[in-house]
Order: structure tokens, then C-alpha cells, then sequence
């Protein structure tokens, strides 16, 4: 789906100005249409996933929906020793169990979630994946971020090659909510010390106590590197 300059804008929660000031500087992905500027929905989900948007990680966008991350782990849960050989098995398993907290279609968003990993994998790095579907919005008015680690380590089609360990599956209810917490997610897993705390494979209990501190840091404009 093609954006406009304003609809970039309102999803990222940024300025037009600021919109106008990465494409100056060329730090985000558009092309011209009839001399106006025009971006890929899709280009700018994989810009938030891959991390390179460090102008987007500031308190102007990150901090503004206070403990979004948090009230969607909340809602819903952490999922331990998930089997699976292959990243296909580790979604159909986890979704079996993600669907029935949340009561959703097992089948569906199983379907949805492999065709987004088909079109482009959702791994980020360091060990760590995103997978959600922009195909799929949740009927609430709120967001759910499922928390899943899988029995063993495996391919995910990963950029740094590395194989995934954990697993944050992304349910949200609208498309501005969608790119904030992708955004975060991607944010979070670029702090080391955030992913030595993931690997003690925490309780949904301390998880939320470390994430609310996170987030509080986010607040204060406190940003961690």
C-alpha cells in the first residue's frame, strides 16, 4: 500500500518535518510519484524491524505511548520450551498455545504469520525474531506481545546469521500501534544487556518488572544504547 508524507508521519508518531528530514538525509526508504513523495508500506515495516532507524528510536517516538510493550506482554503471556525443528514447526506450536489465551484462529494466524515470513523473515539479530502479520489486527483495543522461547535455537533467516532463541509474537489492534511496538521490540533487542536478561528465560512476573523499568528509562529520555 502506498503512504503519503502525512500518513508516514502519523504512523511513526514523528513531525512531518522530521519525515522530510530523513528523506534528506536519505535514512528512510520512498520513491516520487508525481513529483510528491510516496513510500511502501511494507519498505517501511522492514525499515523499523532492521534497526537503522536510529533517528526514529528517541524519546519522540519511542516514549510517547508510556508502557505500550509492557500493557501488551501483560495481555498476553510467556511461553517456554516451545519444540519445533524448523521455524515453521516453533510458530505452529506456539500459536497453538497463543491462540487459546487470546482466543483467536489457530489456523489462520498460523497461515498469516508464515506468508509474512515468506515475504521477507521477521528475524532481527542477536537471536532474536518478530513475527506478526500487518494482515491481521486484533478486534480490541489493545495489543498483545506473546513471548515464546523455543526448546533449541534455530534457523530463522536471520542477516547476522544467527539462530533465534527468542521469539516476541506481535498482535496488534491498529497500524500505529503495530509500528511502535516493532520499533521497540527492535530497540530492546539491540541492548546487550537486555538480551543476557532474555537468555535466563525470565518468568512472565520479572519480565514485566524489567520491561517497565525499560520503558520507564524510554520516559524519562533516558535512552539505552
Amino acid at each position: 500500500m502506498d503512504l503519503k508524507l502525512r500518513d508516514v508521519a502519523e504512523l511513526l508518531n514523528v513531525s512531518e518535518a522530521t519525515v522530510g528530514r530523513w528523506i534528506d538525509e536519505d535514512r528512510i526508504p520512498y520513491y516520487r510519484l508525481n513529483q510528491e513523495f510516496r513510500f511502501s508500506r511494507h519498505e517501511i515495516e522492514n525499515w523499523v524491524l532492521s534497526a537503522k532507524q536510529d533517528g526514529f528510536t528517541t524519546e519522540e517516538s519511542l516514549g510517547t505511548q508510556h508502557f505500550g510493550l509492557y500493557r501488551a506482554i501483560h495481555k498476553g503471556n510467556v511461553y517456554e520450551d516451545i519444540p519445533g525443528d524448523t521455524k515453521e514447526d516453533v510458530i505452529r506450536n506456539a500459536v497453538e498455545l497463543i491462540a487459546k489465551d487470546i482466543h483467536l484462529d489457530a489456523e489462520v494466524i498460523t497461515e498469516l504469520l508464515l506468508d509474512r515470513e515468506t515475504l521477507m523473515p521477521t528475524a532481527l539479530s542477536n537471536g532474536v525474531a518478530v513475527p506478526h502479520t500487518r494482515d491481521f489486527l486484533i478486534p480490541e483495543s489493545f495489543d498483545v506481545v506473546a513471548v515464546v522461547f523455543p526448546r533449541n535455537p534455530i534457523e530463522f533467516g536471520a542477516l547476522d546469521g544467527q539462530k533465534v532463541d527468542v521469539l516476541f509474537f506481535l498482535f496488534a489492534c491498529d497500524d500505529k500501534r503495530h509500528l511502535h511496538l516493532l520499533a521497540k521490540l527492535a530497540h530492546f533487542s539491540r541492548n546487550r544487556e537486555n538480551l543476557t536478561y532474555l537468555h535466563t528465560h525470565p518468568t512472565k512476573v520479572k519480565l514485566l518488572e524489567y520491561i517497565k523499568d525499560w520503558e520507564s528509562s524510554l520516559n524519562r529520555g533516558l535512552m539505552p544504547k
